[in-house]
């Protein structure tokens, strides 16, 4: 979809993105930057501090009155949610519109060789960084709020050798549902998206067969995602019209996996 097409409909709203200087993470600040938001970019490596400085300045060329901004900071850490909150109502002002728990990390082990350290790794911000950041956020969020999980299509399907990032992205799920519960009432809406195999660097790290395997049972072309195949689904979940919809995961995935209850 090109750039000037994209329906204005997130003007002057704010959002959050974590993990958002690669892959599907800056493919979303882009889309919702596209539609009209100003957008946080979080990163956590001083390396990745150059790539938000480029996804800024690419932004602030679109001349439709989004913007960006972005912050530093570790999910893993305690302290990470209000350093967060901190730099987003600094640059846009006291309220929060949009969350993409985006964040995330994978280790790819047997059972007989994972670690604590390895599962720290993967559940301190797959799991634990989500939990905190969106506690953070909360008191800054506008109504009508939207937090949008991105788990995995193997939350539900589990896989071989991806035991910690399965079971940490159905830990998200859980969460989904439990905070669209808790945050109806407000008005806020909560959900996932479960992307199957994207195009992005990370996907060299999943076992070759496992993303054959997958290409074969999606219907739609039998091919991976593109990282803009997700960020369609996550600028819609985080639009009104949106609005109905609630602790639902969407596969966003071609139709991959399909026997998998959704």
């Amino acid at each position: 979809m090109a750039a000037n097409s994209r329906p204005q409909t997130l003007v002057g709203k704010v959002a959050i993105v974590t993990g958002a200087t690669r892959g599907i993470g800056a493919g979303l600040a882009e889309e919702l930057a596209h539609r009209g938001a100003k957008v946080l970019i979080t990163y956590t490596s001083a390396s990745s501090e150059s790539t938000a400085d480029q996804l800024i300045e690419q932004i602030k060329g679109f001349n439709n009155g989004s913007g960006a901004a972005k912050v530093r900071a570790d999910l893993r850490e305690l302290s990470a949610g209000q350093t967060i909150v901190k730099a987003a109502t600094q640059a846009f002002g006291p309220h929060i519109d949009i969350l993409v728990n985006n964040a995330g990390v994978e280790v790819v082990r047997p059972l007989s060789d994972l670690t604590v350290d390895g599962y720290n790794l993967v559940y301190n911000l797959n799991v634990h960084g989500a939990i905190f950041l969106t506690q953070a956020i909360i008191p800054h969020l506008r109504t009508p709020g939207r937090i949008i999980n991105i788990s995995s299509v193997g939350a539900r399907a589990g896989f071989a050798n991806l035991s910690l990032y399965c079971s940490s992205k159905a830990a998200l799920e859980g969460l989904t549902r439990c905070w669209a519960a808790e945050l109806g009432d407000a008005g806020h809406t909560v959900n996932a998206v479960n992307p199957g195999p994207v195009q992005t660097a990370l996907l060299e790290n999943i076992p070759k067969e496992l993303v054959e395997m997958q290409k074969s049972v999606t219907p739609v072309e039998h091919r991976v995602g593109t990282i803009d195949d997700i960020a369609q689904v996550v600028a819609w979940l985080a639009s009104e019209e949106s609005r109905w919809v609630s602790g639902q995961a969407i596969s966003a995935s071609g139709g991959g996996l399909r026997c998998i209850d959704s």
